[in-house]
C-alpha cells in the first residue's frame, strides 16, 4: 500500500485495472475535495455525499479508459463530477446507474457521518467568509495577517521579507485582526 502512496494520480488510475487497491489511494486523496465541491453546489450534506459516491463509482468503472498524457487525472475526476451534478439536476435525483453496474450497495450515511460532512460544510463556509473579509483589508494588513496567522510565520521573518520592523508588522496584524473581528461581528448580526 505504501508504494501506491508515492504514485501520481495518473499512475494510480493506470494501476487500478491490475491492482484495485490503487484506486483506494486515489479515492482517499480526493474524497474531501469532492465533498467540498458538492457541498458548495447542493442543498444538503446527504446529496453531497451521495454525489461523491456516484463520482467515485463512475471513476472506478471507467478508470481503465483513462489515458495518461491527456488531461490530468484530477481534471478528469472533476469532469465526471460536473456531469454527475448536471445529471442529478436534470433528473431531480442522483443517478444510480454506476453503483448498480458495480453491484455496490446504496450509500447509507450514519448520523456520525452526516455530522462530519455538515462540519466540513460549516468549515468551508467559514473559510469563504474569512477569505472575503480578508480581501477587504488594506493589502499591508491582509499580507501581514495571512503571513502571521494563516501561514504561522514569525514576526521577525515577515519583517525581514517586507524590509520593515517587527513593530510595524505587529501593528499591521493587530489592526487587521481588529478590522476582521468588527466585520465578522457585522456579518454574524
Amino acid at each position: 500500500m505504501d508504494s501506491f502512496e508515492r504514485l501520481s494520480d495518473e499512475d494510480l488510475l493506470a494501476a487500478t485495472a491490475q491492482r484495485p487497491e490503487a484506486f483506494g489511494v486515489f479515492y482517499r486523496r480526493h474524497e474531501r475535495g469532492m465533498l467540498v465541491f458538492f457541498l458548495g453546489r447542493t442543498s444538503t450534506a446527504e446529496i453531497a455525499a451521495d454525489l461523491t459516491a456516484e463520482v467515485f463509482a463512475a471513476a472506478l468503472g471507467s478508470a481503465r479508459r483513462f489515458r495518461k498524457g491527456g488531461k490530468p487525472a484530477v481534471a478528469w475526476l472533476y469532469g465526471i463530477a460536473n456531469n454527475k451534478l448536471a445529471s442529478s439536476y436534470n433528473r431531480g435525483q442522483v443517478e444510480e446507474r454506476a453503483r448498480k453496474r458495480l453491484h455496490a450497495e446504496p450509500l447509507v450515511l450514519t448520523d456520525e457521518a452526516l455530522e462530519r460532512v455538515e462540519a466540513l460544510a460549516d468549515a468551508q463556509r467559514s473559510s469563504e467568509v474569512i477569505g472575503e473579509l480578508l480581501a477587504r483589508l488594506p493589502s499591508e494588513q491582509r499580507d501581514a495577517v495571512r503571513a502571521h496567522i494563516l501561514d504561522d510565520r514569525p514576526y521577525e521573518e515577515i519583517a525581514r521579507e517586507l524590509e520593515t520592523s517587527q513593530a510595524v508588522v505587529r501593528q499591521r496584524v493587530s489592526r487587521g485582526l481588529r478590522v476582521l473581528r468588527m466585520n465578522l461581528s457585522k456579518e454574524s448580526a
